[in-house]
């Protein structure tokens, strides 16, 4: 002999809310780990992509002044991981470190500005994430505005401008 025990209707509600968040956990741990291979996969090639758009940038950006010493602005890839560092000289000196952070899927952007003047440098920092469109490319995107970048020379010019005019944003 078996005994059925009625269940209240409140409890039902709850165990079918619980298992519709079980199935949306799941689905966002299976976007999370499908993001994060499209990261591995493609994550070194995106920041080489952006080292070379801002390389190019700069060159194009150096043509137009030829001789000026103020704009002569080196790209330099000496930083670990693939990251690169951009360099504006005085006045107005400015520099960008570019460093990636393949495993939390970001880049850290760091600007320093000199001031003249004796004035103390200005310091700027913010994140780009990688995250995937949801279906096979990968794309960058500001954390502070959640501005989405699908190509390298899109973010370029998003991080050359306070570099070539030597001004925060």
């Amino acid at each position: 002999m078996t005994t059925q025990v009625a269940i209240a209707d409140w409890i039902k509600r709850i165990a079918d809310d619980e298992r519709r968040r079980d199935s949306q956990r799941l689905k966002e741990d299976e976007l999370i780990a499908m993001n994060a291979a499209l990261v591995r996969l493609n994550g070194r090639r995106l920041v080489d992509e952006l080292h070379a758009a801002v390389a190019h940038d700069v060159d194009a950006f150096r043509g137009e002044f030829p001789g000026d010493l103020a704009r002569n602005i080196v790209v330099d890839a000496k930083v670990p991981d693939g990251g690169f560092v951009v360099r504006k000289p005085a006045p107005g000196a400015v520099t960008l470190t570019v460093t990636p952070n393949l495993e939390g899927a970001s880049m850290t952007c760091h600007y320093h500005f000199i001031r003249g003047g004796g004035l103390p440098p200005v310091e700027d920092r913010f994140d780009v994430m990688f995250a995937g469109d949801g279906g096979e490319a990968v794309q960058m995107k500001h954390h502070k505005t959640g501005q989405v970048f699908a190509t390298a020379a899109a973010l370029s010019e998003l991080l050359l401008v306070p570099v070539l005019t030597g001004r925060p944003r």
